[in-house]
């Protein structure tokens, strides 16, 4: 497998304040995200992954978010094995993310 590809969550702010239209799921749990998410993000729990695998485009990029990294990153290496290769964690999550505002 290879290393899954990172992007730190002040390069994601820098690409979206640019105007850059982004592929972002967030895989938190509903109350997770209840306290905000990064807007324009879409909600997909992880658990829904596999279910769900014709909403995520294999051919286009997306970034995945969750609270820390860990999730997203799981998410990612899951995906991978289904032959998704556009695949990018967000590094730290939205801990980061928020602390970073």
């Amino acid at each position: 497998m290879n290393p899954i590809p990172q992007i730190e969550p002040s390069e994601l702010r820098q690409r979206l304040e640019a105007g850059e239209h982004l592929n972002l799921i967030d895989v938190r749990e509903d109350e997770e995200v209840a306290a905000g998410m990064i807007p324009g993000a879409r909600h997909i729990p992880m658990n829904q992954i596999p279910a769900r695998l014709e909403e995520i485009d294999p051919d286009q990029e997306v970034i995945f978010i969750c609270r820390s990294g860990y999730r997203s990153e799981r998410v990612c290496e899951y995906l991978q094995q289904h032959g998704y290769d556009n695949c990018i964690n967000m590094t730290g999550g939205m801990l980061q993310w928020n602390a970073e505002e």
